[in-house]
């Protein structure tokens, strides 16, 4: 085993996680915190509420037993995998027995519990996700994941075709850790790039949920263009969705750097265009309605000041990056200020305040006319202004 480093994030002392792995310890086992909590402490990111995540060689059961005993509510979310999860005071804590796969189908492995920490490691993805931390915070190393998180490096565990036959998903994730903590000079490991090409097809076996999980990690990375440059290069994008190109991405991103704007992955998604992302990646309904908003707005003749107003700031927003993405170009800045201006604009008048000159469809006519005059006057026109200009309106009407 490799050298050992120590290493204190703030969550080994929450006082939940003490009792708990004091728990374990007392009733004679060993216990390491793994995964992407100590990634992140080890590349020195602070995370208020970390996902966290500990490996034992105490046995489902036992842990369950020892849990109860100590006052902790337990949820057996994977038994057959060896998983359950704790509740420690407010932090909930997946626990998984030490494993080794004995046989996978692409999507789901079948383990046997073992007490080696090694072997544990050989069967997890990454090198810098193989990482363990002890509760008095010695870091083990078991195969290099240290060195790698310094080179910036994303590499498999053992041979990256038998990791990815071992689960599909993993060719995303390698992209999605590429675009997260890659070195995007340096680019993806050679090997792991080949076995992504080559294996790319076995996607088809993953369900869109899953698909569209990890892409939405990907697209909320700060830079994901790299990663989709790489993806689209192994042919890997067109697989999960056909037509999508990063090349409007990368104008997007450009963007939203000039302009100091966070990520947002359904606007990102937007701009890798593709067919059917709504079905491909199982967006939600929520997630649909603003990519078609963003869309629609795009290609619309809309003011910055109108967008805002019809759509929303959020959808505005992607609407006028998508649109100057598809134009090479980059929003002003009082564009932006424009469409917040209209985001926050109401309009003056509601239905009830018309019942008098109109009802029924003539209303709905009517209010449409109102509001398109309203935005025609850059949103200026106020309640008495509007009331005389629906007057006048439904005068018109009349002599129809």
């Amino acid at each position: 085993m490799s050298e050992e480093r120590r290493l204190h994030p703030h969550w080994l002392d929450h006082a939940g996680l003490r009792r708990l792995t004091g728990a374990l310890r007392r009733a004679g086992h060993d216990v390491w915190f793994v995964g992407g909590a100590v990634r992140d402490a080890a590349l020195g990111h602070h995370v208020e509420r970390p996902d966290v995540d500990m490996t034992t060689d105490a046995r489902p059961e036992e842990v369950t037993a020892i849990a109860r005993q100590a006052g902790f509510k337990v949820v057996p979310t994977g038994i057959e995998h060896g998983t359950v999860t704790v509740i420690a005071d407010d932090l909930p804590v997946e626990i998984t027995t030490l494993r080794e796969d004995i046989e996978t189908d692409g999507r789901h492995a079948k383990v046997v519990f073992g007490t080696s920490l090694e072997a544990d490691a050989r069967r997890r993805d990454f090198t810098i996700n193989a990482l363990y931390l002890t509760p008095d915070g010695r870091l083990i190393d078991p195969v290099g994941g240290l060195g790698d998180i310094a080179a910036r490096r994303i590499r498999f565990i053992g041979d990256p075709r038998q990791r990815i036959r071992e689960d599909y998903l993993r060719i995303l994730r390698l992209f999605r850790m590429f675009a997260r903590f890659g070195d995007p000079e340096r680019g993806l490991d050679a090997a792991a790039l080949a076995a992504a090409a080559e294996l790319a097809e076995g996607l088809a076996r993953i369900s869109p949920e899953r698909i569209g999980q990890e892409m939405r990690k990907l697209l909320a990375a700060s830079d994901p263009v790299p990663a989709v440059r790489a993806m689209e290069r192994a042919g890997v994008l067109a697989r999960i969705l056909p037509g999508a190109s990063a090349e409007g991405l990368a104008r997007l991103v450009a963007a939203e750097k000039t302009l100091g704007l966070a990520p947002d992955p359904v606007r990102r998604l937007a701009a890798l265009g593709g067919e059917d992302p709504v079905r491909r990646l199982r967006l939600s309904r929520r997630e649909a309605r603003a990519l078609e908003r963003m869309a629609e707005g795009a290609a619309s003749g809309l003011s910055a000041l109108a967008l805002g107003y019809r759509l929303g700031e959020r959808n505005a927003i992607g609407a006028l990056l998508l649109r100057h993405a598809r134009e090479g170009s980059v929003p002003e800045r009082e564009d932006l200020e424009a469409l917040k201006r209209g985001a926050a604009t109401r309009f003056p008048l509601r239905g009830r305040d018309l019942l008098s000159l109109a009802e029924g469809p003539a209303l709905g006519r009517l209010l449409a006319r109102l509001e398109d005059a309203f935005i025609a006057s850059g949103l200026s026109l106020d309640r008495d202004a509007l009331m005389a200009l629906a007057r006048s309106f439904a005068a018109e009407e009349e002599t129809k």
